[in-house]
């Protein structure tokens, strides 16, 4: 099962759809993201200190909690090669203009779809809309 930063973030974070997303991962064998998310999930859980979310002490507990699950082999994370990148730009090339695909979100896709992946889940309003100019199907609890 393929999800993108958002998903892995609410496993760690207390957010609207975390309780969802934890239940959909009941009796996942393997779950799979992009070696990308590591910045974005970090970047997720700085923001939530900005905006005064969480402490710092929590922040430092989310980010040793989510280093030790990465380091652990909990989260199988694709490498970003070269291919992947220059798949991404192909993909990007016959994908109308009127699609909004950022460059993370481009990653995602393109790495799920190299992958084997038929899904990917994200609540990413973009993410979602862009799937299947990627040959993928965009989910969301």
């Amino acid at each position: 099962m393929y999800l993108d930063s958002a998903y892995l973030a609410k496993i760690y974070l207390n957010e609207a759809d975390s309780g969802r997303v934890r239940e959909l991962l009941k009796g996942v064998n393997s779950v799979v993201s992009s070696i990308w998310a590591v910045c974005e999930v970090a970047c997720v859980f700085h923001r939530q200190l900005r905006e005064g979310w969480l402490t710092a002490q929590q922040y430092q507990e989310l980010l040793l909690a989510f280093s030790e699950h990465v380091n652990s082999g909990v989260w199988t994370l694709a490498p970003i090669t070269e291919r992947i990148l220059k798949r991404s730009v192909s993909l990007l090339s016959s994908s109308p203009s009127n699609v909004c695909i950022r460059a993370g979100d481009s990653i995602h896709l393109t790495t799920a779809q190299d992958l084997g992946e038929r899904d990917i889940w994200t609540n990413d309003r973009h993410m979602l809309a862009a799937a299947p100019h990627f040959g993928l199907i965009g989910r969301s609890v």
